[in-house]
């Protein structure tokens, strides 16, 4: 039994969800998202709510119910407020510039490395070493900031690299002279 998959989502007053022909779509004031429902899973929208019902009440069907319930419930919080993630460059000479649709890092190596951001994502880079991208898909913003932190991902030395702001970098002890 899904837990999560049983809660009902709310949804707010400025926003409309449409279910037809088993797909969602959410439209709010941030922008609007679009997703296919799962054969094994129903939902119901009545009164500003959505459950997520399922037919069958096996193993599976249970965590592709608490599946579906937390997709839909990602969307209606993106196209109401967004989502925001903030990765942080540790590293002397290592800095980040946005020109036009796309993101210049200066990580290290001997060449700039070109990011294209992706449709529906915006960075924007304070202090030429803390970006902050914001975007309506959660699941689009969570791969782009593991793309951009998988260009120089923080070494365990001095912690050089690309990090999540809210990541802990464990540091290893350095040599040490044996006399």
């Amino acid at each position: 039994m899904s837990r999560v998959g049983k809660k009902p989502i709310p949804i707010p007053d400025n926003t409309k969800v449409l279910y037809k022909d088993r797909m969602i779509t959410v439209q709010g004031e941030k922008g609007s998202l679009t997703r296919s429902v799962h054969p094994s899973v129903d939902l119901k929208i009545e009164d500003r709510v959505i459950n997520v019902t399922i037919e069958k009440n096996d193993r599976p069907t249970c965590a592709l119910q608490g599946l579906m319930r937390s997709l839909i419930s990602n969307m209606i919080n993106g196209v109401s407020q967004g989502f925001e993630r903030v990765l942080e460059i540790n590293g002397i000479g290592y800095r980040a510039e946005v020109s036009g649709k796309s993101v210049i890092f200066n990580l290290g190596y001997s060449h700039p490395i070109n990011f294209e951001i992706p449709e529906g994502i915006s960075i924007t880079v304070d202090k030429n070493n803390v970006l902050k991208l914001t975007g309506i898909d959660k699941e689009k913003l969570g791969h782009t900031a593991a793309s951009i932190r998988r260009l120089r991902p923080p070494e365990p030395y001095k912690g050089k690299g690309i990090k999540y702001a809210e990541e802990n970098i464990q540091k290893k002890a350095g040599k040490t002279g044996t006399k």
